[in-house]
This record gives structure tokens, sequence and C-alpha cells, in this order.
């Protein structure tokens, strides 16, 4: 019995030390204020709350109104200082689609709330306005890991660490799809070791290299 329960806990933490490691994305897009909001408003600041008339888009999240097809994102609607700030950028896109500012931060708040597909559209209209932004791309590319898209995911992660050779963040998410989503473990390691000299007091790279040892020894 002793055995089954020690063999059990470790099961758990490792299973727990796995989905920390994968579901960590660097760097966090939804600030302590809008988490607030979000609470005690207990609602999504981004959720529809319009129908659909006649010939109009859908009001959700994923579409914008016609006269500007895939730059607003967000239905008209709702209540609350989250929903002002939505609203308020969603104008400012509709008014000016190259207002890279907004169009970013509506990419963002999109990310937040696991709109992947409108987070990958609004990413991809701002990096035509700045392409290169390496913390841009390595969102993107996690946007495309979450649709289960990891070659995509991949050229992001990869670009993003060719135009800032210093960035971790693309290294890290780079060896989250490689070692758990595609068990290419030979590839993975390289990235992993690089990326622990790059980083080595941070306790999320450390978290990630024991989740992917244990992976790879579980295969």
């Amino acid at each position: 019995m002793l055995y089954t329960l020690v063999g059990i806990l470790i099961g758990f933490v490792s299973a727990y030390l796995l989905f920390d490691a994968v579901s960590t994305r660097q760097p966090p897009r939804l600030t302590p204020e809008l988490r607030s909001r979000i609470a005690m408003e207990g609602e999504n600041p981004l959720q529809a709350t319009g129908g659909e008339g006649a010939g109009e888009a859908p009001t959700d999240a994923r579409t914008a109104d016609t006269s500007n097809p895939g730059m607003g994102g967000v239905a008209p609607g709702g209540a609350g200082p989250a929903n002002a700030e939505v609203q308020e950028l969603r104008a400012r896109v509709e008014q000016n689609p190259n207002d890279a500012e907004a169009v970013k931060r509506l990419a963002d708040l999109n990310f937040d709330i696991r709109n992947w597909q409108r987070a990958q559209e609004l990413y991809h209209h701002y990096l035509e306005l700045r392409p290169a932004d390496p913390d841009v791309l390595t969102d993107l590319g996690i946007s495309y890991r979450e649709t289960q898209k990891f070659d995509e995911a991949l050229q992001q992660f990869r670009q993003a660490r060719k135009l800032a050779p210093g960035h971790w963040q693309s290294y890290y998410n780079e060896v989250v799809v490689l070692a758990f989503d595609l068990k290419r473990y030979d590839e993975a390691g390289p990235l992993l070791e690089q990326l622990q000299r790059m980083q080595p007091g941070n306790p999320e790279v450390a978290k990630l290299a024991d989740a992917v040892a244990r992976q790879r020894s579980a295969a």
C-alpha cells in the first residue's frame, strides 16, 4: 500500500510539473488590473452581447463589422471599464487600421481570452505594420501552437530568436513544442541547453528542463 501511495504521489507531481511547463508562456499579456476587472464583473470583456442583423457579420470576438473586415474584433454592447476599453480600441482600429498600438492591444486581449484565431489575425496585421517584434512573433507562435499548427509556431519562434538572439522566451516556447507536442527530443535538447546557459537562474527554465527530462524518460 505504501509503495502504491508513493507511486501515485510521484505521478501526480510529474503531471503537475509537465502541465505547468507546457502551459507557461512568456511574457504574460493580461495585466493584474484587467484580471481584477474581469473577476469583479464576472464576464469576459470581449464577449459578444449583440446579435446578427440583416447584411451584418456575426458580432463576436472573431469578426469585425462589415465596414472594416478583420480589424474590429469586438461587438458593440456590454458594460464596465474593461468593455469600454475594448470599444475604444475597436473604434480606433476601425477609424485607422494602421494604428499599431490599438491593433496589438486588441490582439493581446484576444490572446488572453484564448481566442486564438482572432489573435492570429490581429498579430499578423500588427507585424505588417511593425515587422521586427520578437515578443509579438512569440505570442503569434503560441497562438499557432494552441490551434495545433506546430510548424507555423516553430517558424515564428525561430524568426523571433533570429531577430533577437537573446530572446529567451522564443527558445522556451520552441522547446515546449518540440519536446511535448512533437516528441522531437533530439532537436529540443540542444535548444534547452542553450536556454539554460542564457537563463541559469530562471526558475521557469529549471521547471521546463525537469519536465522535459521526465517526459523523455517516460517515452
